[in-house]
């Protein structure tokens, strides 16, 4: 059956078109409850493959206020809102019609993949049911009736169509079909409609035998009742038809929300305009005005007498549960904000005015459970200091004490001080290595769930060999004295590396990298997978795959006396290391030997080892000390990081040693090849596609970037020049001081903050393409695609350049690059703050078994109220702080010009020694941290006596160089 609608427009030329829209009915779409022999199973499938899905004889949860069997039709609202309880297991046998489901797509894309996924699981029995094509469900939108109401009776006449069409079942099989809406005129019409019809709220708590589910319900604001009841603490958010007004006009600012990690009463807003990113302080509780990390805001700039300056106090929200919301006793803490500075120091400061867009998750955290006896209501404190504490309620409080769980907010009333949520999960208990593993990849939105069989089914069969259609656009290069170099314990090994003399005198080198190209094919779902992961995640214990273990430790890996293909990088190059020619292959190789760093080291320096694979890498180790100096002279930073490596005890699997990582010359000898290797694919990719090449840039850092580091160089009488990469370099390399060696090694490592963050982006949509850290005009990733998607791409462009594959649209299109470029540039932000937490993690474990030490520290940081030091013995960075609740406040005299802080009379500058007490505090099980305390100098009131164990060995390890930014 068709029905049409037709109209009228009128086209940009004034000439007038008839439109006919279409739209096509049918009588054969199936009702899904497996009981109807009406149905006879018609209509298309679901995602799971179930026609049929409802249950004849539908069993869960017994509800109190509909004993018999049932199924529920949901409306917009609930599932919007509720998806937390949907997903529950207790919960089945639910239709969803094609008007709410096209709705939920409209409104939250997170929320429909979500439903999507519950309807593709068959032990849910849900079912998305066609009303809009049905030609007994499918309704007009009648004359004066708007979109919501049209759609609001279109689920009205399903449910009714529901219960007349199962009329036909047995007496004994009869099932009558539930509306839950939270819509209350909806709610009423149905009831006047004959139509049973409850809230969520009410279905749920009828369910008898389940009262844990209630604690999941999400909180829905009554605004206008709770301002009735309550006090306001915040202004109105404008509506966003005045918010774009406004933006349009340049009354207010859109961009997006950073709270401050150390100061829940400040925050930033970035304001991105046309080219133009500048940042706008927010202060204070009102001027926060209930924005939550991440989210897009609308600001109002304050006049220019009420700017202010960034503080440099640490205040964290430790309120009790009493007085959570005392705003008095907020006032008089944003009152200590207040910077007394000149003006150079005020930043444009505003006020939050309008919320454009939330970006709410689930947050990981734990439960402050109230005092009061048997409250229901607790305060829930998230693990990301820049998430507010949330308020929930949950008859579980004493259960989950002590316990990690997830909690997700459902709104903020302005007579609130804390946002209202709902308990959504529990993980574990605190402290638990497990639990904590998955709060931080949850935390750090690292995707790390089993791969689905969807994205298994296009991995190879195994056995696997390569066939003679594999060889036939690839070189066979199996005879060459290939081999790897790796970390210890190395299984997805992406690149290997060959030299050789040649007949002409000259010098043939080799990058040769894993071919994950092969077998990942554009587009299907192991792509997808891939590519929505962006990059392997390496933990201190635990490495998240970015592709199955299959291709990752065996297929693609390059591992020793196995046929392995490859893709190519080969230069003819003179014993000066001068590229002659370049030439990029497919390949087949076969590794001779996988070495670590330390083997190949010692191959290298051994005087009685003369064989290929030895010469192979004497040949490398020359032309790479070459190839860097050549890179350092044109201006190539060389900056530090102290980075750490546990040994672990092999049986509770606990880090028991903590050092510095010991950096190898053969360690630089890889990276040199990598980033030559690079830098040719780059320039060749970009040859080829000058408008769609994926490309790597890092950006120049902001003048002002550097103050921090100028300052400090000059209290030491040391001048850094920053007027470009190469000025940097040469006077980072002259500030030495004989009598203080560690003194340029903590120079670069805080040069190092001073940089911009790496970037990937598509060729065709930027103009600065110059690689700052590398000197080098182009640059992009080829040499890692097991565990970098941007790689993978890199390596299908180049096959495509040298004719040894075939192109397809979406590799062509630059705007489709740049939106994958975007997600990759945050998965590995993500990944790396993913990786500091773990380190971090077993940081604490390793300091709770070795109790507590005194060590030296070096001065990193001056703030207003503490110090930031850094003990080189471990690569560890913490806070010494001179003000603690409920002590005599000491004398503190901060210098922000030097920058300098006076202790009670004793000073502290950047780069001063220190000893400082190491311990981990684990008063607050969720924030366990490594607490410092001075030792040494001795400031009264401050200082601590030397009660910890003698200070160890020596304890500035050598200066350890690593590259920046690759």
């Amino acid at each position: 059956m068709l029905t049409s609608r037709t109209f009228l427009k009128r086209t940009r030329a004034g000439a007038v078109l008839k439109v006919v829209r279409e739209h096509y009915l049918r009588d054969d779409i199936s009702c899904g409850a497996a009981a109807c022999a009406l149905c006879g199973g018609g209509g298309a499938a679901e995602a799971g493959g179930d026609q049929r899905p409802l249950e004849a004889q539908p069993f869960g949860a017994a509800s109190s206020l509909c004993p018999e069997p049932h199924y529920l039709l949901l409306d917009t609202n609930v599932l919007l809102h509720q998806i937390d309880i949907l997903e529950d297991p207790v919960i089945r046998n639910v239709i969803i019609p094609q008007t709410v489901l096209q709705e939920v797509r409209r409104r939250s894309a997170p929320v429909y993949k979500r439903i999507r996924d519950v309807l593709a699981n068959t032990e849910k029995h849900f079912y998305s049911f066609t009303n809009e094509h049905h030609k007994e469900t499918y309704i007009e939108q009648e004359q004066g009736e708007n979109a919501n109401d049209r759609n609001d009776r279109a689920i009205r006449i399903a449910v009714k169509w529901y219960n007349e069409h199962l009329k036909g079942l047995q007496d004994e099989d009869r099932i009558r079909v539930i509306l839950l809406t939270n819509d209350r005129k909806n709610k009423e019409k149905a009831v006047e409609e004959g139509i049973t019809a409850y809230t969520c709220e009410e279905y749920i708590k009828s369910l008898i035998a389940n009262p844990e589910l209630v604690d999941r319900l999400a909180c829905i604001n009554d605004e206008a009742n709770e301002i009735e009841n309550g006090r306001i603490i915040f202004s109105e958010h404008l509506p966003l038809s005045k918010l774009q007004q406004g933006i349009k006009s340049g009354l207010y600012l859109q961009g997006t929300f950073r709270a401050n990690r150390d100061n829940y009463l400040e925050a930033t807003v970035w304001v991105h305009g046309d080219g133009d990113e500048r940042e706008v302080l927010i202060q204070g509780l009102r001027n926060l005005n209930r924005a939550v990390h991440e989210d897009i805001v609308a600001v109002e700039l304050l006049s220019k007498d009420a700017w202010v300056a960034p503080s440099s106090v640490v205040l964290l929200d430790e309120a009790g549960q009493d007085e959570e919301d005392d705003v008095e006793k907020e006032e008089q803490k944003e009152n200590s904000l207040k910077t007394s500075g000149n003006k150079s120091m005020l930043r444009p400061t505003g006020r939050v005015v309008g919320i454009i867009k939330r970006n709410w998750r689930p947050f990981c955290g734990m439960l402050s459970k109230s005092q009061i006896k048997e409250a229901r209501r607790h305060l829930f404190t998230p693990a990301d200091r820049r998430i507010p504490r949330i308020r929930i309620e949950t008859r579980q409080a004493s259960t989950l004490e002590g316990q990690r769980i997830i909690v997700a907010i459902d709104g903020w009333p302005r007579t609130s001080r804390y946002p209202n949520g709902h308990f959504v999960k529990n993980l574990g208990t605190a402290g638990d290595k497990e639990t904590e593993t998955e709060v931080l990849l949850l935390e750090h939105d690292v995707p790390h769930q089993a791969f689905s069989q969807a994205v298994l089914s296009f991995l190879p069969k195994m056995p696997w060999s390569i066939t003679d259609q594999d060889m036939k656009l690839r070189e066979d290069l199996r005879h060459l004295c290939v081999c790897s170099v790796d970390p210890p314990g190395c299984t997805d090994i992406d690149d290997a590396l060959h030299c050789r003399k040649l007949e002409n005198g000259n010098l043939e080198v080799g990058v040769h990298i894993a071919d994950v190209s092969h077998f990942i094919r554009p587009g299907n779902a192991l792509d997808q997978e891939s590519a929505k992961r962006g990059t392997t995640v390496y933990l201190c214990e635990k490495r998240i795959d970015m592709v199955p273990e299959l291709l990752s430790s065996n297929l693609c890996s390059l591992r020793s006396n196995v046929d392995r293909l490859a893709f190519s990088c080969i230069w003819e190059m003179n014993h000066n290391a001068e590229i002659l020619k370049t030439r990029f292959t497919k390949s087949v190789i076969n590794s001779k030997a996988s070495l670590t760093y330390a083997e190949a080291q010692m191959k290298i320096d051994s005087s009685s080892l003369n064989d290929d694979i030895t010469s192979s890498l004497r040949g490398l180790n020359k032309l790479a000390k070459i190839l860097k100096k050549r890179r350092i002279d044109n201006g190539a930073l060389t900056l530090s990081s102290p980075e750490v490596r546990f040994h672990m005890d092999s049986e509770t699997h606990d880090p028991i040693d903590l050092q510095t990582k010991e950096l190898k010359e053969t360690n630089s000898m890889v990276e040199e090849f990598m980033l030559l290797a690079n830098i040719s694919v780059a320039q060749k990719i970009y040859d080829e596609f000058s408008e769609h090449a994926l490309l790597r840039k890092h950006p120049a850092p902001p003048p002002s970037n550097y103050d921090i580091l100028v300052k400090a160089a000059k209290s030491k009488g040391l001048d850094i020049k920053t007027d470009s990469a190469k000025a940097l370099a040469d006077s980072l390399d002259s500030a030495e001081s004989p009598s203080f060696p560690y003194l340029n090694t903590l120079l670069r490592i805080l040069a190092t903050r001073c940089m911009m963050q790496a970037v990937y982006f598509c060729s065709g949509m930027d103009t600065d393409f110059r690689h700052y850290g590398l000197a080098s005009p182009i640059y992009t990733h080829f040499t890692s695609p097991i565990r970098r998607y941007a790689d993978i791409i890199v390596h299908r462009l180049l096959a495509v350049a040298i004719g040894a594959d075939s192109t397809y649209p979406d590799l062509t299109d630059k705007h489709k690059l740049a939106d994958l470029c975007k997600n990759l540039n945050y998965r590995h932000k993500m990944a790396q703050y993913a990786q500091r937490a773990s380190v971090a993690f077993h940081t604490q474990l390793f300091f709770k078994n070795k109790g507590v030490v005194n060590e030296e520290a070096y001065v990193l940081f001056v703030r207003k109220n503490a110090i930031v030091v850094l003990i080189p013995k471990y690569g560890l960075e913490g806070t010494v702080f001179f003000e603690e609740k409920d002590k005599p406040k000491p004398a503190l005299l901060y210098n922000e010009e030097i920058p300098s802080l006076t202790v009670e009379g004793t000073p502290f500058y950047t780069f001063d020694k220190v000893i400082v007490n190491i311990m981990l505090d684990a008063s607050n099980i969720q924030h366990q941290k490594i607490r410092m305390a001075l030792v040494e100098p001795k400031v009264q009131g401050i200082s601590i006596p030397s009660q910890a164990k003698q200070l160890s060995g020596k304890n500035e390890p050598e200066k350890k160089k690593t590259k920046l930014g690759k």
